[in-house]
């Protein structure tokens, strides 16, 4: 498999009081299977889609409990370097880069305005084995009440250019390299949309074949619809809040509606 470029989006994960509940909600809504959970790694559990890698779910780390949050981690060849540049940019760093066995380093950071996310540096582990498929990660964006400095952040630590969508109603630009490759989502947490006590976050979105029934299934097994679903051009979707409180997103990338955003 290639290198992953800096700043690439190469995986899922998130932390539950309740694995066992988390396991079986996410088998529901988006037919995930899973591993068996590595004690070595503190009950590391990874999730597939059709047999690939996709996600991982695990228990919460001591001082963490109660707290479910899905993390996206990006690309880096060396994550000493990225964590100082994090730093160098107004950022914080959570937790140091770590060395995890022979699969890779991460390290866990946020942004200026809160938005915390992972970086990781590949070894064995390369990250998702599938994208864009059913029950797979597809896209993500960084909902942030301080535009101006994401747009300064993420570029200034991963190399990105920074593209605005050219909608008077919407603030929202991407992430990426190059008018065809956008790797990420910027999207501004308006206060009549979202109270204060929402914490700023990055939403992932996992690939679905129908975005109505993985709905139906999320609110028949105890998540809670946060909006949607709504048709765009990118896909019809919806966000959901899970029932041990992890935000996310479903898509699904076949029903579409409307002309494609001019981004500038």
């Amino acid at each position: 498999m290639a290198e992953a470029r800096e700043g690439t989006p190469v995986w899922a994960d998130a932390m539950f009081a309740d694995v066992e509940a988390a396991r079986t909600f996410y088998a529901g809504v988006l037919g995930w299977t899973f591993a068996e959970p590595s004690a070595e790694y503190g009950g590391y559990t990874q999730a597939y889609a059709d047999g690939k890698a996709v996600a991982a779910v695990v228990p919460p780390m001591p001082g963490q409990e109660g707290l479910s949050q899905w993390c996206l981690y990006l690309s880096s060849p060396d994550a000493a370097a990225t964590a100082e540049r994090i730093r160098q940019h107004g950022g914080t760093v959570l937790m140091e880069p770590m060395r995890v066995g022979d699969f890779g380093t991460m390290c866990l950071a946020q942004d200026p305005g809160g938005v915390t996310f992972g970086v990781w540096q590949a070894e064995r582990h390369r990250g998702f084995e599938a994208t864009a498929v059913p029950g797979a990660y597809c896209w993500a964006e960084v909902f942030t009440r301080e535009p101006a400095a994401a747009d300064a952040f993420f570029p200034a630590v991963f190399g990105y250019g920074v593209r605005q969508m050219a909608d008077e109603q919407m603030d929202f630009a991407v992430y990426g390299f190059g008018e065809d490759r956008p790797e990420i989502g910027r999207m501004t947490m308006r206060a009549g949309d979202f109270p204060p006590e929402i914490p700023a976050y990055i939403q992932v979105y996992f690939a679905v074949p129908d975005c109505d029934r993985a709905v139906a299934m999320a609110q028949e097994m105890g998540g809670r619809l946060l909006f949607g679903p709504m048709n765009s051009p990118f896909g019809r979707f919806a966000a959901v809040l899970d029932p041990q409180g992890a935000a996310f997103a479903v898509i699904d990338v076949g029903t579409t509606e409307g002309e494609m955003p001019a981004f500038s």
